[in-house]
């Protein structure tokens, strides 16, 4: 049974229509009893009990297919490995896995005492714990585990939602103290304003409340659309705000030279994180919102994550304020500081720049570029800030005794180092060219490009117009990728990683007998139901190629909320433009295509007598 996103209600007025929907389409007068309760803000999981044992636990994913991390979730005390009182013999739990604030504040503490870079908020700490490849790790992050839902449950089911919650509290699971039952919408809107001025007292982060008709009957009655079901929608809080002070505004260096003001701020607590810094994005936006040094600011989480700042109080201003002058000078570097020609970006010409090698440095060994496990930000900055490596290439020079000579790093640590910086120099050409660094090619255009050319040798020769053969590639992106293999720098560099034993490898793109094989996909906006990464899996995983830039070849155009330019260029090439809903619809079409009659039955126990969506 997918695990579904949620519709998003963002007013009082919007709950309502919500109600007026789910009237309409019962065909009822009356008032309708709803089930409420916190949106955890943290990772949704499922739980799979065979026979009252926890067989299997999965991530979300993009909601039909999550990745497996039972070894994980085992070491969560709050998850049963067995279930109490009169379990069904198959039972799937739904849930959140959440950090405790003050579990968060702990975790951030060890850290700083280790020199270990801060989890940003607790919803990346509880995601990067819950996923991690060593479920030691995890089991020392005191998670926690909120139970909201059933998936497939194999006998009679709860007649209400709230039943089925207080099933689960008897089986053993933790369930919300917070949830309710109201009749009708105007106790539901009542509830969502009583937990949002709660908010910030509770001991974990919520950015809303679940709301979900709370008769059993009456959701199958309502049923599913393609990403959500029409009995339950989610409450969402306006973006936590707090009053405070810019003390300084700073010249921030990036791996690629462009250089963001930065501001400096009187440490203010924001939804349950501390934030003493907050981004400015850019001049234009710093002289669009007239924000000064000493400024009163309000400042807010950025889809509750990233910290910005919102608008200047010039009311409170008192003639000390004074403006941001950026540099003509690298701060880091002393290199020149230039804005090129249609570019809203500054940039440090020095291509010795230590904070843009450390950039540079911290994009190579990333996840989805070299992926060099172990390898973070803090050795980069003693790596760099010592002379040990001063370019990508030294990295491969390193051995598990110079490792070992550094701050807090054992030579078990160096030596566990050492085997993961080897292990990374076959990584496929697309992982290589996205490493690299080259400017406008991310991981979509690097694996273009390593596709239509193959080897690294050919990719470093290539002509413009060969690379504007590609779908993905424009006349900016072409003459960056010339520019760069063109530059004696660069290419010595990338030979001497050559001769230290780096050898991409020829990747094989696409799934070549995928459903959506050959069909070309662009993604803009935001998805409810899924992260763009996720998206771009389920249609490598269908065949598909997901490309960055529209053209005249692009298949269709994905389009969630807030697209960017790329949905204007795909109505004037009258490309196919899709909404999530579409979306959604073609990647369970191409599914339902792939899979085989005997993948399609239940592979972890015997057909349940009922089954029911307990979201």
């Amino acid at each position: 049974i997918p695990m579904l996103g949620l519709e998003n209600a963002m007013s009082r007025e919007e709950l309502f229509e919500f109600d007026q929907r789910v009237k309409k389409f019962l065909g009822l007068e009356g008032e309708v009893a709803y089930y409420c309760e916190p949106k955890f803000d943290g990772l949704a999981v499922e739980l799979v009990y065979e026979n009252g044992l926890l067989a299997l636990g999965s991530t979300r994913g993009d909601g039909m297919v999550g990745e497996e991390i039972t070894a994980n979730l085992r070491t969560i005390r709050s998850i049963p490995l067995s279930l109490s009182g009169d379990f069904p013999s198959l039972l799937e739990a739904r849930g959140e896995v959440v950090m405790l604030l003050e579990d968060f504040q702990r975790l951030n503490e060890l850290y700083e005492e280790r020199g270990l870079p801060h989890f940003a908020n607790p919803r990346n700490a509880a995601a990067g714990s819950v996923r991690q490849l060593d479920s030691k790790i995890t089991a020392e992050r005191k998670l926690t585990f909120f139970a909201y839902g059933l998936g497939r449950f194999e006998g009679a089911l709860p007649s209400s939602q709230s039943e089925a919650i207080s099933l689960l509290a008897d089986l053993g699971f933790l369930v919300s103290s917070l949830r309710q039952k109201a009749l009708g919408i105007g106790a539901v809107a009542d509830y969502c304003a009583d937990m949002e001025k709660r908010r910030e007292t509770l001991p974990f982060e919520i950015d809303g409340c679940v709301i979900k008709v709370d008769e059993i009957s009456l959701q199958e009655r309502l049923g599913e659309k393609s990403r959500s079901p029409r009995w339950a929608v989610a409450y969402k809080f306006k973006p936590v705000q707090a009053l405070t002070r810019i003390r300084d505004i700073l010249p921030s260096v990036g791996r690629t030279g462009a250089i963001t003001p930065l501001a400096v701020l009187d440490a203010v607590q924001v939804g349950g994180v501390t934030v003493s810094r907050a981004t400015l994005h850019n001049m234009d936006e710093l002289m669009r919102k007239g924000v000064l040094i000493g400024d009163w600011v309000v400042i807010q989480r950025a889809g509750d994550v990233i910290p910005e700042v919102v608008a200047p109080l010039a009311e409170r201003r008192d003639g000390l304020e004074r403006p941001f002058i950026m540099p003509d000078r690298c701060p880091v570097c002393g290199s020149g500081v230039i804005k090129p020609e249609g570019e809203v970006v500054y940039r440090c010409e020095g291509l010795d720049c230590p904070a843009q090698i450390k950039g540079r440095l911290k994009n190579f060994v990333s996840r989805r570029a070299m992926d060099i496990d172990g390898f973070g930000i803090k050795l980069i900055e003693q790596l760099v800030d010592s002379g040990k490596v001063r370019d990508m290439a030294e990295i491969f020079r390193l051995d598990a005794a110079t490792l070992a000579s550094l701050e807090r790093m054992g030579p078990k640590s160096a030596q566990n180092l050492v085997e993961a910086i080897e292990k990374s120099k076959g990584r496929p050409l697309s992982r290589f060219l996205n490493a690299l660094g080259i400017r406008h090619v991310g991981e979509a255009t690097a694996e273009a490009v390593a596709g239509r050319f193959l080897t690294l040798e050919r990719v470093m020769g290539a002509k413009r117009e060969e690379l504007l053969e590609i779908d993905d590639v424009g006349p900016q992106v072409a003459a960056s990728i010339v520019d760069f293999f063109e530059d004696e720098k660069n290419r010595a560099s990338i030979e001497k990683m050559l001769s230290l034993g780096v050898s991409p490898k020829e990747e094989q793109t696409g799934a070549g007998g995928g459903a959506l094989s050959g069909k070309v996909f662009v993604l803009t906006g935001s998805l409810s139901s899924m992260s763009r990464d996720e998206a771009k899996e389920s249609l490598k995983r269908a065949g598909a190629k997901v490309a960055s830039s529209v053209s005249s070849k692009t298949d269709y155009v994905v389009a969630g909320e807030e697209p960017g330019s790329k949905l204007k260029e795909a109505n004037s090439l009258g490309v196919t433009v899709l909404d999530e809903e579409a979306f959604l619809k073609i990647l369970s079409s191409s599914r339902e295509t792939q899979q085989s009659p005997a993948q399609e039955e239940a592979p972890l126990a015997s057909t349940p007598k009922k089954q029911g969506t307990l979201f």
